[in-house]
């Protein structure tokens, strides 16, 4: 494996089965059946720091037929198996993920975290799964700690009950839409569209320039929380024309040659990151002030430093998210 295929969330672990989804109750009737809870975007975890003790953070499964989520489902996805050489205990049979938002805990004045932001855990009652340390946890505070495969899973899980829940009526006719498909598809209840999952596409770019990286950071985010660029692509664009576009648009560079590296999925709704590299013909930097608030060329010693906690007013991406993979890879000098 390609050391740009090990990016965070990446997997590879999880087999979709898209052929068995058309019988639903069959793969809920199996007893190696699984769920995860989602709520409201949070997977049901279990670990961490507990009682002094420092436990491997892991996804909660439950049985389907789990009093807490069958009282409180709205909505079931069946989002595959689990390879078996790489599965947890529970995890070799039919998967599912449960969307429990209209569940109402009692300390529910919890919103979505934000860039660079972590939610609160939010417990989940006490029978849930059998585990007394069980909770909803932001993703994003989880992602460089769960193992590949959960990864796999809570991004699946959380992207695909995002599609649900911001596309319940139909955009051609404006009707109310059904799931059906175990999940992956939804139909017009009046004119018979069919719906399918939607992905964005999002380039995001390690632009060097000899020895200097260029980074900036969006009005708005935490302090002293910077970043590689990257935008959303647009109708008829390859991805280094994007490129190209994203990083004049920005930050008034050019660019000249554009190479793809890897790619993330990134549920926060519905993005795929897609990371490249690209080499820099110039490199005065004009802002646009609408899309950055601050962008600089950092040299590999200064970014070390930044990666190290060393800098004064820079801090490096959050661990897990791809811009720091592809500055790390850069660092070390392992871009393949």
């Amino acid at each position: 494996m390609r050391k740009a295929e090990t990016v965070t969330l990446a997997g590879g672990l999880l087999e979709r089965q898209a052929h068995r989804r058309a019988d639903s109750a069959a793969l809920l009737a199996d007893p190696r059946a699984r769920v995860l809870p989602m709520w409201r975007g949070r997977p049901l975890v279990t670990g961490g720091v507990i009682g002094g003790e420092d436990r491997p953070v892991s996804l909660a499964l439950c049985a389907v037929d789990d009093s807490f989520v069958t009282a409180h489902a709205s909505l079931w996805v069946f989002l595959g198996e689990a390879l078996p050489e790489d599965a947890g205990e529970g995890t070799s049979g039919p998967l599912f993920a449960a969307d429990l938002s209209a569940w109402q805990p009692d300390d529910s004045e919890i919103g979505d975290a934000g860039p660079g932001r972590t939610a609160p855990d939010v417990p989940a009652p006490a029978q849930t799964s059998e585990r007394p340390d069980a909770r909803f946890a932001d993703l994003r505070g989880l992602i460089s700690t769960l193992a590949p495969g959960d990864g796999e899973i809570a991004a699946t899980a959380r992207g695909i009950l995002e599609w649900h829940r911001s596309h319940g009526f139909c955009a051609a006719c404006g009707s109310a839409t059904n799931p059906v498909d175990a999940g992956w598809r939804r139909v017009c209840l009046s004119c018979g569209t069919s719906h399918f999952p939607r992905t964005d596409p999002v380039v995001i770019m390690l632009v060097t320039a000899g020895n200097k990286a260029l980074i900036g950071r969006s009005p708005g985010w935490p302090e002293g929380f910077y970043s590689a660029l990257a935008g959303f692509m647009e109708p008829g664009e390859t991805i280094a024309a994007a490129v190209r576009r994203e990083v004049m648009e920005e930050a008034g560079v050019t660019i000249g040659a554009v190479r793809l590296l890897t790619s993330q999925p990134w549920p926060f709704p519905a993005s795929l990151m897609i990371g490249c590299a690209a080499q820099a013909t110039s490199t005065e930097i004009t802002l646009d002030d609408d899309e950055l608030e601050d962008a600089l060329w950092l040299t590999r010693e200064e970014l070390l430093g930044v990666f190290a906690g060393q800098h004064e007013r820079i801090a490096a991406p959050r661990e897990g998210a791809i811009a720091h993979f592809l500055l790390k890879m850069w660092l070390a000098d392992t871009l393949d």
